[in-house]
Order: C-alpha cells, then sequence, then structure tokens
C-alpha cells in the first residue's frame, strides 16, 4: 500500500525555473546531512536547504556572464560541493566560503556531463566523450586527456553505484535512434558496452537504476507509455564487443480506459514506482499528475493532480517527492508498505490508520495552489492527522474545515461572473471576520483577483488589492504572486505597502522593486500616489531651517577644522543638502527606495541579484545612501525623524552591500569617483571624531565616579580640566 502525504512549498523558482519541458531545474541533489538538499538552478546559482525547515543554509553564485553547466554535489568523505561551470571549468568550496571566485579552481581538457558522488566512495566525473575519472585522478593533472569512447553517440542518463569497494558508472547514450548502455568498474578499468533492444514505434525518455547482489536493474520509460526492466550482471565472462539488452514489460501506464504519458520516474521500493506524467482521459484535457504503482499487481496505488504544470522532472530523497510545481519547488512525503493484494485494491483494513491518510496542508494558508487545491478534492475529504510544523507557519495550528471547501466552490463559481458581481461577492466574504481559517481565505481572494489579471491582462483592481494589503495582516508567502503582477503592472504603491508589511519577501522581489523603484522617471513618480511619511519630516525639516547648518554640523563635523578633508565643492554641496536640493532623488523616488531599505533580506541572498544591478542605477542608488548618511550624521542621535525612516544600520548595511556587489565597476566609473572620495572622506572625519570621543571615555568615567561619591546635600562648584 502506499499513499501520498504532507505537501509543501520548499522555494520559489526564478523566471528559467519554471513549468514546461526544457525549464525546471538544472538538479536536484542530496546535501551533506540528512534533510538537506541541494538545488542548482539552469543559471548561475546553486542553494542548500534544510527542507523541514523550508530554510536555505547557504547560497552561491558563479559571476556575471558564467553559466552552471553541472549540477552541484557534495563529496560527502570532505564536506565540500563540487561544481563544473562553462563545461570545462572546476570548482570546489566548503560552507564558509561565499564568493566562488576565490575558491579552488580548476579548468579540465573535455567537456563535464556529469559528477556523481558515492557516500564511501567519493565524487566520479563522466566527460562528454564517455571518459571516466575518480576526482583525486583527475585533480593530479587537471590537464589531462580525456580519451573519447563514445564517438558521436550523445549521453542521455547517468548513475554511479558501489560495489564492495569500488565505483561503478552506467550510463546511457543515443545514436541515430538507437541506444546503447555502458558499464564501467573504474578500480578494474573495465568497460562493457550494450545496445538496447528496439523498440517498435517507441523509444526511451527516461531511465533509473539500482544495483542488488551483483546485478543492476535498468528500468526504462518508454514513449507507449510503458515501463520495461533490463537487467544487466555485473560479472561478465565474454568478449563480445557489443551485446544485445533484451527488456521485458515491468508496467503499463493504463488504468480504467485512461493512459498516463509519462515524462520521469523513479523507483521506490521492490514493489512501487512513482512516475510524473500527463493523465489523459477521453473527453478530457489531459491532467499532469503524480502517481504511484504498484509493479507487482500492475495498479495505480494513488495520485495527486498538479494544474499548474510541471517541468516534467522528478526526484526523491529519503522519503519525499521534489518537483516544480507552478512557480515553487513543492516536496510531498509519502509511505510504501509492504505489497498485499488486499492493499493493491485498497481492501486492506487497517484500525489504527484512516482508509485516507490526510494531513493539516499549510500550503492552504498561502500557497497560490490554494484555490485550484479545492478542485483536486473531488473524492477525498481531509481529515486531521500529522501536523508538520513548517517555518512560515509555525505560530498558527489549524484544522481543514468544511467551510473552507465552500469558499473554494465560491471562487471556482465566480470565475467567469462579471467584474462588478466578482469584486461585491470578494468583499462579502471579506466581511466574514468570525469565520473559520480567515487567513486562508483571504489568500484565496487575492489568488483569485491575481489569477484574473493574469487571464485578462485589461483587468487589474489596484485600489482593492491596495485595501486588502492595508487592511488585513498578510505575508509573501500567502500570496506570493501578487507582488509579481504588481511589478508587471509598476504599481510602485502597491509594491512599497507589500516592502512595508511583508515580512518574508524573497531577496529576488526586493531586488526586483529596488530596479523598479530607480528605473522609473521623476516625472512619472510625481503623478503617483506614494506614502511620503517615511521622508516628510525631515524634507519638511529642512526647507523651514536653512540656516540651521551654516558652519557646524553636529556629530563632530566643522568644515573650518577640516579644511584637508573637505575641499570648497564639498562645503558647497553642505549647504545644499542643508536646502534639501542635494538629494538626488525626488521625494517620492526617497520614499521607494526607504521601503527597500527597511525590507528584511540576507546578504548571501540578495547579494548574487544586487550584482545585476545596472552600474547607472547602481551610482545612483549610491549616491542617495550617501546622502541619508550625511542627515543622519548631522544628528547628535544620528536618527532621521518620521515614520520608517531608515536607521543608520540599515543605511551602512545596504551602502557595504552594494559596494561590494559593485566594487569594480564603481571603481571603474568616472561618474562614481567623485562620489567614492567624498564618501571616503565623510567616514574618515567620522572615524577621527569618534576617536577622540574614545580618548576622553576614561576622564568622564571618573567624574561620573567622582560625582556619586559627592554628598547629595552639598553645593559646589567644580572645574574639570582634560589634559
Amino acid at each position: 500500500m502506499a499513499a501520498l502525504c504532507e505537501s509543501f512549498t520548499l522555494c520559489g523558482l526564478g523566471p528559467s525555473s519554471g513549468v514546461g519541458l526544457g525549464g525546471g531545474l538544472l538538479a536536484l541533489e542530496p546535501g551533506p546531512d540528512p534533510d538537506h538538499v541541494l538545488l542548482t538552478d539552469r543559471g548561475r546559482t546553486a542553494t542548500l536547504f534544510k527542507v523541514s525547515d523550508q530554510k536555505p543554509l547557504g547560497c552561491w553564485s558563479v559571476k556575471h556572464g558564467q553559466i552552471i553547466t553541472c549540477p552541484v554535489v557534495c563529496n560527502f568523505e570532505t564536506h565540500e560541493y563540487i561544481a563544473v561551470h562553462d563545461d570545462k571549468v572546476l570548482r570546489i568550496w566548503k560552507n564558509k566560503d561565499i564568493n566562488l571566485d576565490k575558491v579552488f579552481k580548476a579548468t579540465l581538457s573535455a567537456d563535464v556531463y556529469r559528477i556523481h558522488s558515492l557516500p564511501n566512495g567519493g565524487p566520479v566525473v563522466l566527460f562528454k566523450g564517455g571518459g571516466v575519472r575518480t576526482l583525486d585522478v583527475l585533480l593530479e593533472a587537471p590537464q589531462q586527456e580525456i580519451e573519447n569512447v563514445i564517438s558521436d553517440e550523445v549521453i542521455k542518463w547517468s548513475e554511479a553505484f558501489m560495489e564492495g569497494q569500488q565505483p561503478v558508472l552506467i550510463f546511457a547514450t543515443e545514436k541515430d535512434g538507437d541506444f546503447f548502455v555502458y558499464v564501467q568498474k573504474l578500480k578494474m578499468n573495465s568497460l562493457h558496452k550494450y545496445k538496447l533492444e528496439q523498440q517498435e514505434l517507441s523509444k526511451p525518455l527516461s531511465f533509473t537504476a539500482y544495483m542488488k547482489n551483483q546485478i543492476i536493474t535498468l528500468l526504462c520509460l518508454y514513449s507507449n507509455d510503458s515501463v520495461y526492466k533490463v537487467r544487466i550482471p555485473l560479472q561478465q565472462n565474454t568478449e563480445e564487443e557489443e551485446q544485445i539488452l533484451f527488456k521485458s514489460l515491468l508496467l503499463n501506464l493504463s488504468v480504467s480506459g485512461s493512459v498516463l504519458k509519462g515524462t520521469s520516474f523513479v523507483v521506490l521500493d521492490k514493489d512501487h514506482v512513482a512516475v510524473l506524467g500527463s493523465l489523459a482521459v477521453s473527453g478530457e484535457e489531459p491532467k499532469e499528475c503524480l502517481t504511484i504503482w504498484n509493479t507487482k499487481f500492475q495498479t495505480l496505488q494513488t495520485s495527486k493532480e498538479l494544474p499548474l504544470g510541471t517541468s516534467g522532472q522528478l526526484w526523491c530523497y529519503e522519503e519525499k517527492f521534489f518537483f516544480t510545481h507552478g512557480k515553487v519547488l513543492t516536496v510531498i512525503m509519502y509511505k510504501c508498505e509492504t505489497s498485499s493484494l488486499a492493499a493493491a485494491v485498497g481492501k486492506l483494513k487497517d484500525s489504527q490508520t484512516p482508509d485516507v491518510s490526510s494531513f493539516v496542508n499549510w500550503n492552504t494558508l498561502g500557497d497560490e495552489e490554494l484555490v485550484v487545491s479545492f478542485q483536486s478534492q473531488q473524492s477525498v475529504a481531509l481529515k486531521p492527522e500529522s501536523k508538520m510544523t513548517l517555518r512560515s507557519k509555525r505560530n498558527t495550528v489549524a484544522k481543514v474545515q468544511p467551510d473552507t471547501l465552500s469558499v473554494g466552490q465560491l471562487l471556482l463559481n465566480l470565475k467567469d461572473a462579471s467584474t462588478t458581481v466578482f469584486e461585491d461577492e470578494l468583499r462579502q466574504l471579506m466581511s466574514k471576520a468570525q469565520m473559520p481559517d480567515f487567513q486562508a481565505t483571504i489568500g484565496c481572494v487575492i489568488t483569485a483577483l491575481v489569477n484574473r489579471c493574469k487571464t485578462n491582462p485589461k483587468y487589474y483592481p489596484r485600489n482593492f488589492l491596495l485595501q486588502i494589503v492595508q487592511t488585513r495582516d498578510l505575508s509573501y508567502s500567502l500570496c506570493p504572486d501578487l507582488m509579481a503582477v504588481a511589478l508587471e503592472k509598476k504599481d510602485v504603491h502597491l509594491l512599497q505597502t507589500c516592502l512595508q508589511r511583508f515580512p518574508d519577501i524573497p531577496e529576488e522581489i526586493t531586488y526586483a522593486c529596488l530596479k523598479v523603484f530607480l528605473s522609473i522617471s521623476e516625472a512619472y513618480l510625481q503623478r503617483i500616489d506614494v506614502n511620503l511619511e517615511s521622508v516628510i519630516c525631515y524634507i519638511d525639516m529642512e526647507l523651514n531651517n536653512k540656516e540651521v547648518k551654516t558652519e557646524i554640523v553636529e556629530n563632530g563635523f566643522n568644515a573650518e577644522l577640516e579644511q584637508d578633508i573637505w575641499d570648497t565643492k564639498i562645503a558647497k554641496e553642505t549647504h545644499l543638502t542643508a536646502d534639501g536640493e542635494f538629494c538626488p532623488v525626488g521625494p517620492q523616488k526617497a520614499a521607494l527606495l526607504n521601503a527597500v531599505l527597511h525590507s528584511a533580506y540576507s546578504e548571501t541572498f540578495l547579494l548574487p541579484h544586487l550584482k545585476n544591478l545596472p552600474a547607472q542605477q547602481a551610482v545612483l542608488f549610491l549616491r542617495y545612501l550617501y546622502y541619508l548618511y550625511v542627515k543622519c550624521s548631522e544628528k547628535i542621535n544620528t536618527t532621521l525623524p518620521g515614520v520608517r525612516s531608515p536607521t543608520i544600520n540599515q543605511i551602512m548595511d545596504w551602502m557595504c552591500l552594494l559596494l561590494d556587489a559593485h566594487f569594480t565597476v564603481m571603481v571603474m566609473l568616472p561618474e562614481a569617483k567623485e562620489l567614492l572620495s567624498n564618501l571616503h572622506k565623510f567616514v574618515r572625519a567620522q572615524v577621527r571624531f569618534y576617536s577622540e570621543l574614545n580618548k576622553i571615555e576614561g576622564s568622564l568615567r571618573e567624574l561620573q565616579r567622582l560625582n556619586h561619591q559627592k554628598d547629595s546635600q552639598t553645593y559646589s562648584i567644580e572645574v574639570l580640566e582634560l589634559i
């Protein structure tokens, strides 16, 4: 008996990792410890996740212009990470490393197809020409010549195993419609080539394999909706150059007149396989779904519809499925029990376990799959069973109630309603403040609005969306597509509000907001309604106090005393700052940038995105940060007046982050040279001032001690002379 259990979203995906064949991820590999996975996208980035917490533990990127061409793997013996970019450049690093430009690098003599890491055998490198090397041997001479084994054939799939103490590599190739299988034992340096028996009018789409008792069992998913099994013994006595592998039918992917067009599959145990594909039912649209099949009794055990689409990729680690679903990477837990005929036909009685395994699904509280999940609940009622505590929803434990299903039914019924009826019904739904799962209902409402925006580009309820975000306690994970639509529409007011109210915005979205804010013209922003409460206070104070700062600036800076630091031009700009004219951006853009400065982020995950910021925008942003830094330093308490104004720590952190991301560009750009010089001089002045304060710290402490010893009833005048 097999069943699908809890599901949750591990992370969002970038534009290049979406649905459709050719999309998706480059690969998903096991991490250095249990419950860890390494995700490699089709670009520049690899990320280490802790699955149960949905938490990224590390993120590494190659520099702009380079592409990771081989999935990142972990060396389980050294706990190092190994990647290949641009086909031939090998990189090796540890957890503590941040910049991949500074880690170990080796340029190889041939293109790499895949690296397989074995728990007890170390990494094995497979080249596109069919040559194989262990990593240790390869690092002894990175430029060693790699033999070409497969000539004009193209590698389609590969896997590695351990036979006793030696690694065994198996890979499949294709040439002119013929498929070949190679098995290589590395220590014995033996290579066997086989030709796969041809199947009329069909070809292999996907491969997987496992090894037991010195026999490799190769499973092939064919385009005729069948899974075939091929047995390959490792002990070969024949000297034939090319043997024919005969296959036997393992599973026919059809049930009750429906056929599953599989795209990928994995082996779960000796009696179960999981297949990801499109289920074709006569007279209906094909539906993508994840299925588990019993190969012993040729039965479909369970399935789950995936209405948002997939990339056709499926991975399985530690009794968890990983696959792309829409714009997210989804994880589904499963369980497989001992196979029996009663279980295979659904007649097994178990008093300790409900007939249908159910659970609290945290995604119903915030994933974009919320509405469509009600469609897939045709015959399964959710019951509370296990409650997996996930990072994004630790504060609430809610049971799925029948009323929630009525919400889904209502939203589906409103799918084709007119705009007026649609919005009126949604407002009435939101007015039921005491209903169960109220946050889930708000998520449903936003999802419904966003879906209508996608299907009808002319429809965009700006005011309605803004009202919901301003009046409800929401989060990004509750409505992940909302900010994407706002970015597409360049609705800066809604983006500003989301940045101020959402606590869990991904760094990729924060960067996208920053880029949009910097790119929009000041003339356009003057016509847009933007919340100015974070800038209006100190802008007003500047305008009303034009003569406050003439010669002396508080916090230790004096223009006359710092002649060697500040030249005449800088002094002039200082007066302009007091007049409110030196700010490099208008008040609307300043308020938007302040919202970005206030958003939470991790430097590790924001830095790779920030490196893609255009140079001119990076300079403009740095000018604004420098302006804020000067403004903060004018005051004794180093704080700006107003609501949600940036703090000195936020300003400094973003300034350092921007300089780290664009240091080379800033140094080379002529327009940034003067800005960096001014910033350097101002920081040096601040350091000198605080250094002088440190010198009198001891004297001030002594004075404070003496004052405590005095009799509070006596009166005296004392003069303290500092030498």
